[in-house]
């Protein structure tokens, strides 16, 4: 009785081609061919019921009976559009097999038809309205024949029977087609069931690949963000500072004009490296792993002295673990909070970069001295920028169930400090 899951009021499958392939391999050769092609099903399914039906078509042949022999084509007919109009092909058999045992009462079709339309409407609808239809199709031929008259034709073979026997018959009669009937509406439940955990798994699996797809989304445009804006500020501080000091003082310009060259190579490679995370070698997406560093933080440091940020670095504690990710986590926090330093600040005299490591736990500070990122006011980075690199800072130190918060200092200027947690490895100081 396999169908084309064409099940209504389930979950629409949503799924990738991976796991349509999986679902399909699961199925087997033969149901493979029936899934694909329903119509050969259904020929299968009309062939199934004529065959248990013809020793009926035979002997109303035989007997001139056909009334009967049409209304069994007509049941065979009907079983053809069960899953276009299941509720209405169950309701025509029911009546069908009622009139069908009426004008042949021992047929040998008794409730074959009501078999294969209860299986569609269980394995098409909703399980309420599948035991309702249940009970309203097969009570009318089970009550026929609980009462069973005895026709003449074997009233003479039953009075050498037992005096029960005709009402045992008619009971096991009634009980067997009630049986049957629920257990081919119980195949359709249960074949529904299955439809709707595929159907579940499958959102899912659609679910997670586009939250995988959003996150290397925010991922790469938290990259870009982070390059982008860095290279963009340091340049033009650079370049506003070469023209000042290129008349006065010539070698000093072109050691600013060089920085600003490194700087661009530098912007220029991780532009490049972040969009080559976009696809490997074979075409496909890459996957969601952590981009290397190849960062050092002095030489940072260092290129933001050149722009004219009068930097200050300290180190307290062990090392910083040598963890890539954790590496690039700290240097883009470093980066973002002096970007926004060198954009915003005024009047600097003293900025203070600390990085202090106990344990687990690493703790970073970016304190400034200036006027421009204080009270909130409108020179403050939330009013002159989009936060999205507070918010992109945030995002890092979550992976290492830290957090950052950024806000006037308790001298002046502008604080941003950071926790972040490092579960490493065993043992490293």
């Amino acid at each position: 009785m396999t169908e084309a899951p064409q099940v209504k009021d389930a979950p629409a499958i949503v799924a990738d081609a991976s796991f349509a392939e999986i679902a399909q391999r699961r199925r087997g050769r033969i149901r493979r061919f029936f899934f694909r092609r329903p119509r050969a099903m259904d020929a299968v399914v009309v062939l199934c019921y004529v065959l248990l039906a013809l020793p009926t078509i035979i002997s109303s042949i035989g007997e001139g009976k056909w009334l009967v022999v049409a209304i069994l084509l007509l049941i065979a007919l009907a079983l053809v559009f069960r899953r276009q109009f299941p509720l209405q092909v169950v309701l025509a058999v029911a009546f069908l097999e009622v009139s069908a045992t009426i004008l042949n009462p021992w047929g040998s079709n008794v409730s074959a038809g009501l078999w294969f339309a209860l299986y569609a409407v269980a394995s098409l609808r909703k399980r309420g309205l599948t035991f309702f239809v249940f009970v309203a199709a097969s009570l009318p031929l089970s009550l026929l024949y609980l009462f069973m008259w005895t026709s003449p034709a074997q009233a003479d073979t039953l009075q050498e029977l037992p005096e029960n026997f005709h009402l045992i018959n008619n009971i096991a009669t009634a009980v067997t087609i009630m049986l049957s009937n629920l257990l081919a509406t119980g195949i359709g439940i249960s074949v529904r069931q299955r439809r709707e955990h595929e159907a579940e798994i499958a959102e899912w699996a659609a679910r997670t690949t586009r939250l995988g797809k959003v996150t290397e989304r925010n991922r790469i445009a938290r990259e870009m963000h982070d390059v982008v804006a860095h290279s963009l500020t340091v340049m033009i501080s650079l370049s506003d500072g070469a023209a000042v000091v290129v008349k006065k003082d010539p070698e000093r310009a072109g050691e600013v004009l060089g920085e600003l060259s490194r700087t661009g190579r530098t912007a220029l490679a991780d532009m490049r490296r972040v969009l080559g995370v976009l696809r490997d070698d074979s075409g496909r997406p890459a996957p969601l792993t952590p981009l290397e560093s190849g960062y050092n933080l002095a030489k940072l440091l260092e290129g933001f002295r050149t722009a004219g940020l009068p930097l200050h670095y300290a180190h307290t504690g062990p090392a910083l673990p040598t963890d890539p990710a954790f590496e690039l986590t700290v240097y883009r926090i470093v980066q973002e909070s002096l970007t926004n330093v060198l954009r915003y600040g005024r009047s600097l005299s003293r900025v203070d970069v600390l990085v202090t490591r106990d344990g687990d736990v690493v703790t970073i500070d970016v304190l400034d001295d200036g006027r421009g990122t204080r009270d909130g006011g409108s020179e403050s980075i939330g009013s002159l920028g989009a936060g999205l690199g507070i918010a992109g800072m945030n995002e890092r130190a979550g992976i290492y169930a830290g957090i950052v918060t950024a806000g006037p200092g308790k001298r002046g200027g502008w604080a941003v400090h950071a926790d972040l947690h490092w579960n490493g490895e065993k043992g490293e100081s």
